[in-house]
């Protein structure tokens, strides 16, 4: 059976991705800073308390799973806030730095102690947007998301390049613009279409295009 760790696991396009692999026959575990009714419900492992953005949070999660092989690992866990130029105080930068924390340190972290864990050819996802694509910028704003998802794009590639050797890919995933509690509703698909398609990327996912930048579509990315 294949194992598949899926951080933030406990809502949103994450709560679909767990309903999706278990659908598809993989063990699946869940780890997030707390279970919702719904994760509890789906039947996925959990490990609950998991801060991604805490070197020490993630150090535990990594000492928790000693001797749990990991065939995939999906960073999802993310956090959104649209700021805007004119806006930016003393609060918004904190709030900026806090996504830089969770959005691009985030998977960097979870990476660095959980590819130990991983399994020979095995598969790293990190669930990033177009937002942080520069080419793709014909709006503005958003400043602390669009930055902390190019900063997390950058450490995507580095990764690719550092895991190689070891046999595991890296791949960088942009799910659509979804309707989920941080887009407040709002998108053009539903989770269960993006983990749907989500699913058919990982698939895909290997050490020829490792390092690469994918829309769930299945169209890649400007950097």
């Amino acid at each position: 059976m294949h194992r598949v760790l899926i951080t933030g696991g406990n809502r949103g396009i994450g709560l679909a991705l767990v309903r999706a692999f278990l659908a598809a026959g993989w063990q699946v575990t869940a780890a997030c800073r707390q279970a919702s009714p719904a994760l509890e419900e789906s039947g996925a492992g959990i490990i609950t308390g998991v801060d991604v953005s805490d070197p020490d949070s993630v150090a535990e999660l990594a000492e928790r799973l000693r001797g749990s092989p990991i065939d995939l690992l999906v960073n999802n866990a993310g956090r959104l806030s649209l700021d805007q130029l004119g806006e930016i105080d003393a609060d918004t930068a904190a709030e900026i730095i806090r996504q830089f924390r969770v959005n691009a340190l985030g998977p960097l972290l979870v990476s660095q102690s959980l590819s130990a864990h991983m399994t020979a050819g095995g598969r790293i996802a990190i669930i990033t947007s177009r937002m942080g694509s520069i080419a793709d910028n014909t709006s503005g704003g958003a400043y602390g998301y669009r930055m902390s998802k190019a900063a997390v794009n950058a450490a995507g590639v580095s990764l690719a390049h550092d895991l190689r050797d070891r046999g595991i890919a890296v791949g960088l995933f942009h799910p659509g613009f979804v309707r989920t509690e941080m887009t407040g509703g709002q998108g053009h698909v539903e989770p269960e279409q993006a983990a749907s398609m989500l699913l058919s990327r990982f698939e895909e996912l290997n050490l020829e295009n490792s390092g690469s930048f994918w829309h769930a579509n299945g169209e890649k990315l400007p950097w």
